[in-house]
């Protein structure tokens, strides 16, 4: 049974080593898990699993290798619910008032002891009633019906979110890699870019030369280094307003992680597409904004630079002086992005957009191409991806 599931992790792109399922089974030799089902799901996603980005996959492999069994619905529940008792034929849909005069159990050790006795009991499929495990009805257990308090078994996904547990749960859906992000799963990602270098004067101690310095001369011979400092640099740029809205959230995290992870940082604010002007503070923007230009002279070369935005606009606005919805610009956008490119290049553009509806839109195309195809979708993967670009050596 466990050399059939290590063989569908590895199936489903979870890296497992052979190593790690020798760990495994070593563990349980020891009685780690005894004969418990969540000890024994914790237990081989601690040693199966080394990337959280994974969890999900070994959740969906897990329920299905052990049809369901990994939920914490209780120990003692191990019994395999044939599908046809939940195949949906009808959901039962009542009223507020209809609702309101169903009561539960009230007991979370009745509703569990209630329930291993109806998978003693039941032999054969069920809809519509209040007592059995089935469908559309006023059941605790089941599913497309409705209880105050119930144990949701087969269903798809929650309809009144009343269930106090679902057998078939995936607890960590939310780390795939083509989710949209939260500022930790971004702080991991951009940890890829980080490189350290050792300036200033010498204030750490070596330690490893120490040792080696102390044993080759006979005597405590202590050697120092400089201190180990982040030496990536960074320029960032935020498209905002109009259809960047949405996404503000997402804007928002991916500018706190940027900050928590690059001590060299700056932020600079567009619309729609780069021209001769830019702002850091969004409330003044009419009235403090910065010459383009000063930034492409101030920042050297080696910066590497980050577009943020949906790059969702009419074309206009990128290839025709004038295009600008909001001023006036004597350049195209084209020109101030082909510019800042040559200075800089080590550059990418994230977009908030998902990438399948990336060809219907004529702007982001233009943009993409701008980029030199450099253009990555704001999704965990697609922030690792951009990271590994920048950080190949130019």
């Amino acid at each position: 049974m466990f050399v059939n599931f290590f063989l569908e992790l590895r199936e489903h792109g979870v890296p497992a080593s052979l190593r790690e399922y020798l760990t495994l089974m070593e563990a349980m030799k020891q009685g780690l898990a005894d004969y418990s089902i969540d000890d024994f799901y914790y237990l081989s996603r601690a040693t199966l699993v080394k990337d959280e980005r994974n969890l999900d996959k070994f959740d969906q492999v897990f329920g299905h290798h052990f049809k369901g069994l990994e939920a914490p619905v209780g120990e003692d529940l191990v019994a395999d619910i044939p599908e046809e008792w939940l195949r949906k034929l009808a959901e039962k849909f009542l009223t507020p008032e209809e609702m309101a005069e169903i009561e539960g159990m009230g007991d979370w050790e009745k509703l569990m002891e209630t329930l291993q006795k109806r998978l003693e009991e039941q032999k054969e499929r069920h809809q519509g009633g209040n007592k059995w495990i089935g469908t559309a009805g006023t059941s605790p257990f089941g599913a497309y019906g409705y209880n105050p308090e119930g144990v949701r078994i087969g269903q798809k996904e929650g309809r009144h979110g009343r269930a106090v547990k679902v057998w078939d749960k995936r607890q960590y859906k939310n780390l795939d890699d083509n989710v949209e992000l939260g500022t930790r799963n971004i702080k991991v990602a951009l940890k890829r870019l980080r490189r350290f270098a050792r300036e200033g004067a010498a204030s750490e101690l070596d330690l490893h030369d120490t040792i080696h310095s102390t044993a080759k001369q006979g005597w405590l011979d202590i050697k120092m280094v400089p201190e180990r400092h982040n030496a990536v640099k960074v320029l960032l740029f935020f498209d905002v307003g109009g259809s960047m809205d949405p996404f503000i959230k997402i804007c928002e995290e991916l500018f706190s992680a940027a900050r928590t992870e690059f001590k060299n940082m700056e932020y600079f604010y567009f619309h729609n597409c780069l021209y001769e002007k830019v702002w850091k503070d969004n409330s003044r923007r009419h009235t403090r904004k910065l010459n383009t230009w000063d930034i492409l002279h101030k920042y050297p070369h080696d910066y590497k630079v980050i577009f943020v935005g949906d790059a969702s606009m009419s074309p206009y606005e990128i290839v025709y002086p004038g295009g600008s919805v909001e001023h006036y610009n004597p350049e195209s956008g084209e020109v101030w992005m082909r510019r800042t490119l040559d200075i800089y290049q080590s550059a990418v553009w994230l977009n908030p957009v998902q990438e399948k509806y990336w060809d219907y839109t004529q702007s982001i195309s233009l943009m993409k191409e701008l980029m030199g195809d450099r253009m990555y979708p704001l999704t965990l993967s697609g922030l690792e991806a951009a990271m590994k670009e920048l950080s190949r050596k130019k």
